[in-house]
């Protein structure tokens, strides 16, 4: 589970540090930086997979997505005596994204790029440095695989240096290009916690979206973004998940209403019967409101629970009545998983906040920039970067 969350020079991030939990809930107004934290765990979970660079590229490259205030506020700019003005920079242009965990903690730095020359891909953010260590406050002494530039260094047995890797390419990070079990073990665990990392973000429910359409019927364990495979994942938690919960999600929203599936051929199609009916709807007869709430049953109980599982306003298109319904769903989620809910409706909120591990993360924004209201220095946890 991790312990902290860490970014730095992203959009409006300029430096956040936030401790997690098992239920981790985020509000704030519109526009206080709730999406680009969202975000920002999205990019961390795009390093594992090698496609962070691209992803900052398709924002508009590093100049696009940086903090664009200044490196500090003095304290009478704050106090309003002082107008904000630029200055000379004291540090190196970074946009850095970080968490600590139970066992390791990684950090990534991504800077500007080399001038151009011949290349023509003057977007793509060079990494300038990565690492992975030990407990939850950065050290050298604590650093286990240690990047610099192209260069990649590890730990062997005897707690000595040794090269791994000379000629890393500056856009690639080392959690999706190195991965020796006996070099580089704690690369393989870092990289395969992170991939494992599931976001669900506006489920569509339009007249065509492919959860609306029967599929073809495979075991899923894990719900797809999508939610194409929506029956599939319901079968599969039927069959080898918590029938108990996956009937009881249903009751709490849906008083006396049970849903089923059936096949086709090779295809599954979800039916729901609901008292009053004379027939079951299948999902495509489903309204947006219960299509999305099926959807989320699906996800969150999965019988496959990734170490951590971010939610994006899963309130929406979702009747105030459905939402304490929802809580309790999610409340039955943290059990398994560690979960990150992003969400400006107040029901869910209250619902949400009556869990008694809940770590509720309220943002605000002074000056342009984002920050955890009411944390100060004593209720922020320890965190350093890596410095270059």
């Amino acid at each position: 589970m991790l312990s902290t969350l860490a970014v730095a020079n992203y959009r409006s991030l300029r430096d956040l540090i936030v401790p997690m939990g098992s239920l981790n809930l985020v509000t704030g107004a519109n526009g206080s930086g709730k999406s680009s934290l969202y975000r920002s765990l999205q990019l961390l979970a795009e390093t594992a997979r090698g496609t962070a660079t691209r992803s900052i590229a398709a924002e508009g490259g590093l100049a696009s997505v940086l903090w664009a205030g200044p490196e500090q506020f003095s304290r009478l700019v704050k106090q309003g005596k002082h107008k904000i003005e630029g200055g000379p920079r004291k540090h190196p242009v970074a946009l850095r994204l970080g968490f600590s965990g139970e066992d390791f903690s990684y950090a990534i730095d991504f800077g500007l790029p080399a001038p151009a020359g011949r290349t023509m891909f003057s977007q793509d953010p060079e990494i300038k440095r990565e690492a992975i260590w030990f407990g939850e406050t950065w050290h050298d002494r604590r650093a286990l695989v240690d990047r610099r530039s192209n260069v990649v260094r590890s730990r062997d047995d005897d707690g000595n240096w040794q090269i791994v890797a000379q000629h890393l390419l500056v856009f690639d990070s080392m959690l999706s290009q190195l991965g020796d079990p006996l070099r580089t073990p704690e690369i393989v665990r870092v990289r395969d916690e992170i991939r494992a990392w599931r976001f669900y973000d506006h489920f569509r429910s339009d007249r065509h979206a492919p959860a609306r359409q029967p599929q073809i019927g495979s075991r899923t364990p894990a719900l797809s973004n999508d939610g194409h495979d929506l029956a599939a994942a319901w079968q599969t938690i039927r069959e080898i998940g918590d029938v108990q919960a996956l009937d009881f999600a249903v009751s709490d929203a849906f008083p006396e209403a049970c849903v089923d599936v059936v096949s086709s051929g090779d295809r599954f199609t979800l039916q729901f019967q609901q008292k009053g009916l004379l027939r079951p709807l299948v999902q495509g007869e489903l309204s947006d409101g219960t299509l999305r709430y099926l959807l989320w049953i699906a996800a969150l109980l999965t019988p496959r629970p990734p170490t951590l599982m971010v939610l994006n306003e899963p309130e929406t298109s979702l009747h105030p009545d459905l939402l304490p319904a929802l809580g309790r769903l999610m409340h039955k989620c943290a059990e398994q998983t560690q979960l990150w809910v992003v969400s400006h409706a107040p029901i869910l909120i209250e619902s949400l906040s009556r869990h008694e591990n809940v770590n509720h993360i309220v943002l605000d924004k002074e000056l342009g920039e984002t920050f955890a209201h009411d944390q100060d220095l004593f209720s922020t946890p320890a965190w350093k970067w890596p410095s270059r």
